[in-house]
């Protein structure tokens, strides 16, 4: 085995969005396309040689191949040691547990979260820091510069490493290690949850759930830990085969996306519980008998119900949401006595209030929840943790959060989204509402006034860093809200994110359609935006 190094030249477009870089599989498969991004990986950490990295993805299209190729660069980059899972498989909040558990420099994962997959699909590869988190800005930042001046980079000349079983192997002088990535995942839900308590509440009967895997990364930790562990039935998880292009499906676990879920919640003879993961493992949407919970109040009632939680029945140092979030879990924290921390979309904004102990519970509207256990959103995590207050309380999932909205108000949230939209009418969109922004406030629309009308900039409690532009926000006298967004999650145009709220404290008013209780609002939003105009859309693609 012999070190080839590679002549090359710079790509213009690997510039890192919010969870790493994607781009569309083709064009990670043009000539040095992906080398030229993972060696900027290697390039830009110090003092590399010699450590353990964790490496693995969502089993997607190209997944495989990526991994063989990104293990040879490794070692002739002066990797140690690798830990990679299975089959190549490995969700993000069990990568994070790998990297925290085995004290490694840091991960490698590939996904495109909850992008199609398959081969004319999306592929999405990641750097994770030390603590299992996302690289901040300045790590991505610093690979995105090696990007631009690249000039060659290292592979090891060799044979492919055997992934199907577990192992240890030798890649020149790195070690291999292809590991069970479930069962360290498995125990830590365990030092969590109180798993006697939810067994007896999946096998007493009376109680039914279905897990939707969406033929994603999920479905062997999810086989493993309800159908083994907690002995639910054989075939409460569904769709639990991981598959290439997802079983042709949309890996976003969403009403829109994972419709069937919904259809079997929503039907005749319908189970208790349901929930749905997303490509990678980190989202998760959760849903009673005829009855979804928006991820906003799955937030709030996560911390409202910690306390009933083994591993967090201590309390909570603080809460922390996104910015596009709504407002539902401050009034918990309000009551709690704890901090509530408001901070950009993306994950790696968590990190810094994780690891300083600001913060134990983290959500954003986007289907993520987690908590200080991992640095990544962690889907099985919050069914887990619904499960473990469902058993406590014996109470539905509507009982629950009915209960919470009389104790809290309810906050009607709702996010539109319009994806794949001109990049150039997103970006008008977006310009015109921040050249309003001085003559907004003040402005009277219907029964909304205009408090405030800014561009959110978010100041990092810990270590001071800046982060601005991160969402247009139009906030009204009475507590409504109204925010736009670009999302960089997509690989085709743009995606403008638009978010309502509004504040219900009259529980005779609580039980109304969300999208009748947002109706005014609605209109307002577009009489403001002109998003019709700027997108050619007369609907969003997708309402949650």
């Amino acid at each position: 085995m012999s070190i080839i190094k590679v002549s090359t030249t710079p790509f213009n477009d690997q510039k890192p969005g919010t969870s790493g870089l994607r781009k569309a599989v083709t064009v990670f498969q043009k000539p040095h396309y992906l080398e030229n991004f993972v060696q900027s990986i290697f390039d830009s950490l110090p003092e590399l040689k010699g450590k353990i990295l964790v490496l693995g993805g969502d089993g997607r299209y190209y997944n495989r191949q990526v991994i063989q190729t990104i293990l040879k660069m490794a070692s002739a980059n002066g990797v140690g040691r690798v830990l990679v899972g299975c089959d190549g498989i490995l969700s993000t909040p069990a990568a994070s547990c790998l990297i925290r558990g085995n004290n490694a420099y840091g991960g490698i994962i590939l996904s495109a979260s909850h992008n199609p997959g398959g081969e004319n699909g999306d592929f999405g590869i990641k750097y994770n820091v030390t603590n299992g988190g996302p690289a901040p800005e300045k790590v991505t930042e610093a690979i995105y510069q090696r990007t631009l001046t690249i000039k060659e980079y290292s592979v090891l000349e060799s044979a492919d490493i055997n992934l199907n079983n577990q192992g240890s192997f030798k890649l020149g002088d790195m070690e291999v290690e292809v590991v069970d990535s479930v069962k360290p995942y498995a125990e830590l839900m365990e030092s969590l949850f109180d798993f006697d308590l939810i067994k007896k509440l999946l096998t007493g009967g009376q109680f039914k759930m279905c897990m939707d895997s969406l033929h994603a990364v999920t479905g062997p930790y999810a086989k493993a830990i309800f159908e083994q562990k907690l002995g639910a039935s054989t075939g409460t998880v569904i769709n639990g085969v991981p598959l290439e292009d997802f079983g042709g499906g949309h890996p976003d676990p969403n009403l829109v996306y994972a419709k069937g879920l919904v259809d079997i919640l929503f039907g005749d003879n319908a189970p208790d519980f349901g929930a749905a993961s997303d490509g990678d493992g980190d989202r998760n949407m959760i849903l009673g008998k005829h009855f979804f919970v928006n991820p906003s109040d799955s937030l709030a009632v996560i911390t409202a119900n910690a306390h009933l939680v083994k591993g967090y029945k201590q309390g909570l140092a603080g809460v922390a949401r996104s910015m596009p979030t709504s407002e539902a879990v401050d009034r918990v924290a309000e009551k709690l006595g704890i901090d509530c921390y408001e901070t950009p979309t993306g994950w790696k904004f968590f990190g810094n209030l994780l690891d300083a102990d600001k913060a134990t519970i983290c959500g954003e509207e986007s289907f993520g929840t987690s908590s200080n256990h991992i640095r990544e959103k962690d889907g099985l995590w919050a069914v887990l943790f619904w499960l473990n207050i469902i058993a406590v309380r014996q109470e539905s999932v509507e009982q629950i959060v009915k209960s919470h909205w009389e104790t809290y108000g309810r906050n009607f949230y709702s996010r539109h989204d319009y994806e794949e939209v001109a990049s150039e009418g997103a970006n008008e969109l977006v310009n015109q509402l921040r050249n309003q922004f001085d003559t907004l406030v003040g402005k009277t629309y219907g029964k909304y006034t205009v408090k405030y009308a800014d561009d959110f900039s978010y100041t990092d409690p810990v270590d001071g860093s800046v982060s601005e532009k991160q969402g247009v926000r139009i906030g009204f006298t009475d507590g409504s809200r109204i925010v736009f967004r670009l999302s960089g999650t997509g690989t085709k145009g743009a995606t403008i994110r638009v978010y309502l709220e509004s504040y219900e404290p009259d529980t005779t008013k609580q039980n109304l359609d969300t999208q009748e209780a947002l109706g005014d609002l609605i209109q307002v939003a577009e009489e403001i935006a002109h998003i019709k105009k700027y997108t050619n859309r007369d609907k969003p693609t997708v309402i949650t």
